[in-house]
């Protein structure tokens, strides 16, 4: 397998077009055509785990947080994301970054928090807009299986946990080939009436290309009429944070006994509040940006890290805001990564890094 397999895998999960703004998700570092040798995955990169995926002859580091940010204008070595670029680049160990974009889809980063919660009917918090197109396609009614096939396998047609979803009307297409044309039903100069089906399907505004493509694929009329609408839909697979419910209700001091031995923590910052717990939305890395959100959906805690002093504020009372560190909420994405990647790659090991990566110590 090369390197650029695994990333092309990784990125059918979560796709690229999903990482934030501000981000740099990717292959960062190495040559996509390469023969992987073997995988670490880590929660962010540094020299020791550069030094760590030679040790282990691993060729490819797969970390959560990009380990470039920003461009380098000089790699002399001033700090450490130059001194591990340079050593990844020296021992050409490749380093691909899956970071909001693994945040922002189901059955990611957030989720994991959930699962390790035992949330139940786990849902995205926020979900992401304009990301859904709708194709609009008129077909021959008995080429409409292909056709629909072909939509389906491209990645058409999902809508939340329901596949191969489409919309069907019959009617009467009419046309007049010119002499240039080369038709698959009818003939030159002749006007024909066939009937037709008019098939709508949702899809993924960064799957527009490849779906186009295999609509011309399975399509047997030489000019296709076709047109596709931005959606306003929120799109169900795709936003941020998420939320979900516990098997029972918790005393607030219940909670937290229960997020701390469920996270594994040394510490919680938290707002207190006089209700019991339930509902709990949670978002791993920095999460004050959803706190409206969680308010909304009626979520009793809210689970992140990085609050601000300030921003404790804006809890009054009404919900129960618990900090429990940026490294703490999203170590276990690397247990995700491993279970993502060993269900692709059987033949080898894939790594987890031993590396705490953690810049963060308490003192007690």
């Amino acid at each position: 397998m090369k390197i650029k397999e695994l990333a092309s895998y990784l990125e059918q999960l979560a796709p690229l077009p999903y990482q934030e703004d501000y981000d740099n998700s990717g292959l960062i570092i190495g040559d996509p055509e390469a023969e992987l040798q073997g995988v670490l995955v880590t929660l962010d990169v540094t020299e020791d785990v550069i030094r760590e995926a030679v040790s282990k002859g691993c060729n490819l580091v797969v970390a959560h947080h990009p380990l470039i940010f920003r461009g380098l204008k000089k790699l002399n070595g001033r700090n450490y994301v130059e001194r591990s670029v340079i050593l990844a680049i020296k021992h050409d160990v490749a380093v691909y970054a899956i970071h909001t974009n693994l945040d922002n889809v189901v059955n990611g980063v957030n989720f994991k928090i959930a699962e390790k919660l035992g949330l139940r009917n786990v849902r995205i918090l926020r979900k992401k807009k304009d990301t859904l197109l709708k194709l609009t396609v008129f077909v021959p009614e008995e080429n409409s299986g292909d056709l629909l096939a072909g939509l389906h396998k491209a990645g058409a047609g999902n809508i939340g946990n329901y596949t191969d979803c489409s919309f069907q009307t019959s009617g009467t297409g009419r046309f007049r080939p010119n002499e240039a044309a080369n038709p698959f039903i009818g003939n030159k100069g002749a006007l024909e009436e066939v009937r037709e089906l008019r098939i709508e399907v949702i899809l993924p505004a960064h799957l527009k290309n490849q779906v186009l493509s295999a609509m011309y694929a399975s399509h047997p009329y030489e000019e296709v009429a076709y047109y596709l609408h931005e959606l306003e839909n929120d799109n169900q697979e795709a936003g941020s944070g998420a939320m979900g419910l516990l098997a029972e209700e918790m005393t607030p001091e219940a909670f937290l006994a229960h997020l701390k031995n469920s996270m594994n923590l040394q510490v919680i910052r938290f707002t207190p509040v006089r209700k019991t717990i339930r509902k709990v939305a949670v978002c791993g890395g920095v999460g004050s940006f959803l706190l409206a959100d969680a308010l909304r959906a009626g979520a009793d805690a809210f689970v992140t890290a990085d609050y601000k002093y300030h921003e404790f504020f804006d809890a009054e009372g009404r919900i129960l805001i618990a900090d429990i560190g940026h490294f703490e909420s999203e170590v276990f994405t690397k247990d995700l990564l491993v279970e993502i990647i060993s269900k692709k790659i059987t033949n080898f090991a894939t790594c987890l890094s031993e590396v705490n990566t953690n810049p963060v110590n308490y003192y007690y």
